[in-house]
């Protein structure tokens, strides 16, 4: 078994709407069935007992080694706790290779958890043994790691229960949610609203308190000090116990609490002045250390907080009590779990030793140990949901404090000895104020109910009924996705929305353009929808992209398919008939919203049949309004595009909407059936999105198809009176609508120049050639500088074989390279000839044009 290829599916792909792991792999022929190889299933069973590799509706044959493969991996993550759901195997047409298709939640774990179902299956094969304990272990750890941590998921998942999309910034807790100009950002428990100032404030200790004090919040009593020395002479001043603690800390680091001598007050300076050089000596209040969460103008959680603590049984130390506790898998180093685990340092020998232990003392049975005085769960405390039990008069104080200090999302603490009463009224204080804070103890407390603190933080950033979303189109077809996805754009932009658009030669933003190349793959999709100042998204996305990772975005508001014809790029990535590229191409209904719209071609089978995996409604276009299709779908009421005489006509039961040909110079005056098509796709996803018409029609007028609003796509220029169009169709059905379009237009004389490119199929190469000589008199073949795999000569070959039966053609030349192609045909051209020109090099070749108009003038 070798695995030769795998990707990351990290969108909405060929195989489902999961994220996955893509494998190649390529069996034996005796791997190629389980029964061929005895006792491997034994053997498998007995490394990892939960695998299964039975024959399915995909693959009534016996089960193969792939399928192994798959199932390992899938179990592994499932046996580690990974949220897994979905795993395939597919035969491909190369016999004895498979693509395996396994989900994961996190990337790296997917990929680990194939590395592993590999090394199962070798290990099995060999009959050598496989640490599955240490392998899930691995996993495990890998997963809480890379996973995100409590506080930052629970608003993720209510994100995701509002159906807001969210895509994870960094590998820590950065997250953006929504799209565009509904973006908004998070790092763990901070918006991009929290106020650095506000930020500011609340790690200086001191100034909090002062900003409490002057509220009329009630605050302890305590001042800053620079030494040990002087620590002790606060305390003295105060009288009674103390706190000491950083000014700017947090986490409840270097924090000591209930202290009153001169050695522990010097013990926890020293213990303070670790995490910060100014450190705070204050009044000691009695009582419970509860936290109160403030998300906006709202208490929306409280917990009681107790310290580290072991209960002594008569038997084990105090050291060992504390390793029973913190083998609680509910306890972790950091905060992926919902407990830490206790630790021993400094304030924890000091705080046994104010008990007269220390860590090889065995406590009597029964007696709780304090192994801190400070509750905070990140030193391994214990929480306690009290939120039902808040008076109204202490909600009150810590909103005010919260407010006071400026912060959006507010961690108060409060020692007092209960909170169903007012805090004026039992001596109690509001002792710290933090941002940030953690939310495990409010997700998660250790004893009773808990609390959807994620939805409140999701409702304090979006209004109830906002997700988050903006339009998102996406184009898709064999021909004309690059035109009908700029004149959507251009139709969108006129409604004075901020338009971010992917293509084949670009991304751009506000028609400006902020990357090269192509540009129709799910990364730059993402970059769009990243953009803080694009209103709506306009998508050309192309196979490639959607086989290599996956779709760019969840799911959109309009899919627009143009056709599937006799498609292109076959016989690539196991994609191989047109029926394979239909479903590669559907991807994009299959994720159209449930009140969104697929706006496809009638007039075409296979994206006719599409309509089937649309969850929202469909709009129907073709030129002709009698078509079965098309006829069905009028006389249910439902939304057509059509052509009737000189005018495109949208169509809804009685209603109709009626654009002359005349007024969308796109068509050329209707006379270019290519264009009318894709000027019904874009009418199609405009109206889907709510357009109004007078605007639309505002927009279609404006719209021409040039060498700079659309380039390679149909641009006309004029040559010393020669008729010059420049194109970049590619594939059989471009150029059997680019010969149709040329019929139309009145010359002498027509000329082509094409190339074709090596990864095309040997018969569609000689298409191409064949519908050209039924066209034009004379033809240029050129030869370009990247081959695609093909030997020289080779495509050119091809070609020459396409013209063989031309019933037009009687002059042919054969050119290395582009330009020398293009200026050769130039040099023939008279006067009332045209001729077409199939650029590959799009922008260099246009400009080559340009120049040489220049130069003719």
């Amino acid at each position: 078994m070798e695995i030769s290829r795998i990707r990351a599916l990290r969108g909405p792909n060929l195989w489902s709407r999961h994220t996955a792991i893509e494998a190649i792999v390529r069996c034996t022929p005796e791997e190629c069935s389980m029964t061929s190889m005895p006792g491997l299933e034994t053997r498998l069973r007995a490394r990892f007992p939960e695998v299964e590799f039975l024959p399915s509706a995909d693959n009534p044959q016996p089960a193969s080694l792939a399928h192994a493969l798959e199932s390992a991996a899938f179990c592994l993550q499932a046996q580690a706790g990974c949220k897994v759901a979905f795993s395939r195997t597919v035969q491909t047409v190369e016999t004895g290779v498979f693509q395996v298709i396994v989900e994961y939640t996190e990337e790296a774990v997917g990929r680990l958890a194939l590395e592993l179902a590999e090394e199962l299956c070798k290990s099995a094969m060999e009959d050598r043994p496989f640490d599955l304990a240490g392998s899930l272990a691995r996993l495990r750890e890998l997963d809480e790691d890379v996973r995100l941590g409590p506080s930052t998921g629970s608003i993720v998942d209510a994100a995701l229960k509002r159906g807001i999309p969210y895509r994870r910034l960094t590998e820590g807790s950065m997250v953006q949610f929504g799209w565009g100009s509904k973006q908004r950002r998070i790092q763990a428990a901070e918006t991009d609203s929290t106020s650095a100032i506000a930020e500011s404030i609340a790690q200086d200790k001191e100034l909090t308190k002062a900003l409490l004090d002057a509220a009329g919040v009630p605050v302890p009593r305590g001042r800053s000090v620079e030494s040990a020395e002087q620590a002790w002479q606060v305390a003295s001043e105060l009288g009674g116990r103390v706190v000491v603690k950083p000014r700017d800390g947090n986490q409840g680091k270097g924090i000591t609490v209930n202290i009153s001598t001169r050695g522990e007050v010097l013990t926890a300076f020293a213990a303070a002045s670790e995490i910060s050089s100014d450190v705070i000596v204050e009044r000691y209040l009695p009582g419970h250390d509860f936290r109160l969460l403030v998300v906006g103008n709202q208490l929306v959680a409280a917990a009681r907080r107790a310290p580290p603590q072991v209960i002594g049984d008569g038997v084990h130390s105090v050291r060992e009590l504390v390793e029973q506790v913190n083998r609680d898998p509910l306890r972790g180093d950091g905060h992926a779990t919902s407990l830490t685990k206790i630790r021993f340092d400094a304030i924890a020998l000091a705080t046994l030793a104010k008990q007269g232990y220390n860590a090889d003392s065995v406590p009597p049975k029964g007696v709780n140990v304090i192994l801190r005085n400070n509750a905070n769960l990140s030193t391994g405390g214990t929480a306690t949901d009290v939120t039902d039990d808040v008076h109204r008069e202490v909600a009150a104080r810590a909103v005010e404090a919260a407010q006071m200090v400026g912060l959006d999302i507010c961690g108060v603490d409060v020692v007092c000895e209960n909170v169903i009463q007012p805090l004026e009224a039992q001596g109690g204080g509001i002792v710290e104020v933090n941002a940030a804070p953690g939310l495990r103890m409010h997700l998660q407390p250790s004893f009773g109910k808990g609390r959807a603190v994620g939805d409140a933080i999701i409702s304090m950033m979006y209004a109830d009924g906002d997700d988050g979303r903006i339009p998102v189109v996406a184009v898709s077809g064999t021909n004309g996705k690059t035109t009908t996805t700029r004149l959507i754009a251009h139709i969108l932009a006129s409604k004075n929305l901020r338009i971010g658009m992917t293509g084949t030669d670009g991304v751009y933003v506000q028609g400006r353009r902020t990357d090269t190349g192509d540009c129709s793959g799910p990364r730059s999709a993402r970059n769009v929808l990243l953009h803080p100042d694009v209103d709506a998204a306009v998508f050309e996305v192309a196979r490639g992209g959607v086989l290599r990772e996956g779709l760019g975005f969840d799911r959109c508001n309009v899919a627009v398919v143009t056709n599937i014809g006799v498609g292109d790029h076959l016989g690539l990535n196991y994609i191989s008939t047109v029926e394979d590229l239909a479903v590669v191409k559907r991807v994009i209904v299959q994720n159209v919203a449930p009140n969104g719209t697929a706006v496809l071609n009638a007039a075409d089978p296979m994206v006719a049949d599409m309509a089937k995996a649309c969850q929202g409604t469909v709009t129907f276009f073709a030129a002709d309004r009698h078509h079965p299709v098309m006829a069905t779908h009028r006389a249910k009421g439902l939304r057509v595009v059509y052509r009737d005489g000189d005018d495109i006509v949208a169509s809804q039961g009685i209603e109709q909407q009626r654009i002359a040909l005349s007024d969308i110079p796109l068509t050329h005056n209707g006379t270019i059936g290519f264009q009318i098509e894709n000027a019904m796709a874009a009418i199609g996803a405009a109206w889907a999105l709510g357009v109004d018409w007078a605007v639309m029609r505002a927009a279609l007028k404006t719209f021409v198809s040039d060498a700079q609003s659309a380039p390679g796509r149909f641009n006309l220029f004029s040559y010393r009176g020669a008729t010059l169009i420049a194109d970049y169709g590619h594939n059989p059905d471009a150029i059997a609508a680019l010969a149709t379009a040329v019929e139309s237009m009145p010359a002498k004389a027509r000329s082509v120049v094409i190339s074709g490119a090596g990864d095309r199929r040997d018969e569609d190469l000689r298409r191409q050639t064949e519908i050209l000589g039924h066209a034009f008199d004379r033809v240029v073949l050129y030869q370009d500088q990247c081959q695609r795999g093909r030997g020289d000569g080779e495509v050119l070959a091809l070609l020459r074989e396409g013209l063989a039966g031309a019933s037009r053609t009687r002059d042919v030349k054969e050119i290395t390279g582009e330009f020398l192609a293009i200026d050769t045909a130039l040099a023939d051209l008279q006067p009332g000839d045209l001729c077409l020109i199939l650029v590959d090099q799009v922008e260099e070749a246009l400009a080559h044009i340009a120049r040489r108009i220049a130069e003719s003038a």
